[in-house]
């Protein structure tokens, strides 16, 4: 098991079957060791699959061969009485096929038992995005007079620092400028080292979900703030830990995404902007190149998205901007 499972999980996997718990061990490793599932998706689906073998076992079932859809159908009406919503019963029906197909592989199964099961469509919500305008103001937030404030933040100690204000704020300005020029995740950011980044095409190698390499343009703004961090703020907070770490927390520590979180939203709040998360600016970056002409195919690239229906949910948003932008200027909408 995992540390922070949600609250029970380490007690009904420790109180499961032994050959129910062995199962579950054997499938976390598999996602992780064999899938390369990152440690949040793997612990996401350890939940979801003790949650079910607990209610497997109070049904009876003592080995996995016992598990049969009528027991899964039953869990995720139980889950619904109790008030899961579609997104949660739909996340959960999906560990139960994975798990129930795994284990039909490794002989732990004699049939897929899973492979009908129906789950509700989750709601995708459209995702909220920073118009332009926005985005420049927050990107070029860092170091005005309104945010100087926002420059201490804590490496995930709880402790905030003064050390190197200046250069803080030159490492905050291109983490903001990156997250919105290219578009990666947090944790693809946090990730980078200083090899990563090719100054001379102005392009960054990000490793992404199931460690995959993709190549990723920035433009000159970015640069500017590349130059000047590795200039004048990079070596002001360097230290025994810093390794190759492009961007650097206040103890000198590659920066975490926790506290690369806590900066995007100190900046916004006190820009005056809606709430944003490194994730929202990730949303801005692609809704504003398919509005200013990209190729779909270019962006699910750029993003890292394995299917081209993660993607497509930027047009929707378009689309949306459009609608709102016509009913409030033509006559006859």
């Amino acid at each position: 098991m995992t540390r922070r499972e949600e609250p029970g999980t380490r007690a009904r996997h420790a109180a499961l079957p032994g050959a129910l718990r062995e199962a579950v061990d054997d499938f976390a490793a598999h996602l992780g060791q064999v899938r390369n599932r990152s440690a949040h998706t793997v612990r996401a689906y350890v939940t979801d699959l003790v949650s079910l073998l607990d209610h497997a076992a109070r049904d009876g079932c003592r080995v996995p061969a016992d598990l049969d859809l009528a027991v899964i159908r039953g869990w995720l009406a139980r889950q619904q009485s109790a008030g899961a919503a579609r997104t949660s019963l739909a996340r959960r029906a999906a560990s139960a096929r994975a798990f129930s197909a795994w284990a039909h592989r490794a002989g732990l199964l004699p049939v897929d038992v899973a492979a009908a099961l129906a789950s509700p469509r989750a709601h995708r919500p459209l995702p909220t995005v920073l118009r332009a305008d926005q985005a420049v103001t927050l990107v070029e937030a860092p170091g005005t007079p309104a945010t100087v404030a926002v420059t201490a933040d804590s490496d995930g100690s709880g402790e905030s620092s003064n050390v190197g204000d200046e250069a803080v704020r030159l490492r905050d300005r291109l983490l903001l400028e990156l997250l919105y020029a290219t578009g990666v995740r947090v944790s693809e950011v946090c990730g980078l080292d200083v090899a990563d980044v090719d100054q001379g095409r102005r392009v960054i190698r990000v490793v992404g979900k199931g460690d995959r390499e993709r190549s990723v343009p920035y433009g000159v703004p970015a640069q500017q703030a590349l130059d000047r961090w590795l200039r004048h703020g990079r070596g002001v907070l360097a230290g025994p830990a810093s390794a190759d770490a492009l961007l650097l927390g206040t103890r000198g520590g590659r920066l975490n995404p926790t506290t690369a979180r806590r900066v995007v939203n100190g900046y916004a709040d006190a820009a005056g902007l809606p709430r944003t998360s490194p994730h929202g600016l990730r949303h801005s970056a692609a809704t504003h190149l398919l509005e200013g002409g990209a190729d779909l195919r270019a962006v699910q690239e750029l993003l890292g998205h394995s299917a081209l229906s993660s993607t497509q949910i930027y047009t929707h948003v378009s689309v949306e901007r459009l609608r709102s932008a016509y009913r409030q200027a033509h006559p006859r909408a």
